[in-house]
């Protein structure tokens, strides 16, 4: 926190706004995700960034070793961040990383950003492969705050 002196001599503290790491995929626009960006957002000042992992693994081609299919993430960011923007009160910008392991991902975003905190967000405990991988625990290791959302379950519909 900085001391920023008013004209009138008096003294106001500024915050410095945290920088907040979203990863998400199949879960970048759920209701459990919107929310937690919500309270972050009314918590103090935040800005965030969304990251989706590759959702496509890279395919190698011995002519262009570089080739990355990143059209799918494109789609997640684009549904995704007006409804972030919405949450967050403010604009929200976002990435699709050319890695498609989220470790990798995430580790690739920090070392070329400024972050303060995670928030990953995952599918449901029966279906998510980041949550079988243990990522949340795995990401806490990079000496980050991490907050895990998971996706609400679908309730079975009433059978009559």
């Amino acid at each position: 926190m900085s001391t920023v002196h008013r004209p009138e001599g008096s003294l106001v503290e500024s915050a410095k706004p945290a920088r907040v790491l979203v990863v998400a995929h199949k879960a970048a626009a759920t209701p459990a995700l919107l929310g937690a960006v919500r309270e972050r957002a009314a918590r103090g000042p935040a800005r965030f960034h969304l990251l989706v992992p590759n959702p496509v693994l890279a395919e190698w081609h011995p002519m262009h070793g570089e080739r990355h299919e990143t059209s799918v993430g494109e789609h997640v960011l684009a549904l995704a961040l007006p409804l972030m923007d919405e949450a967050a009160g403010g604009r929200v910008d976002g990435s699709v990383s050319i890695r498609h392991d989220p470790m990798d991902a995430i580790e690739e975003t920090l070392h070329d950003g400024d972050f303060d905190e995670i928030i990953i967000s995952t599918l449901p405990r029966s279906v998510s492969r980041w949550l079988h991988i243990d990522l949340p625990s795995r990401v806490k290791h990079l000496g980050l705050p991490v907050t895990t959302v998971i996706a609400q379950e679908r309730k079975p519909a009433d059978a009559t």
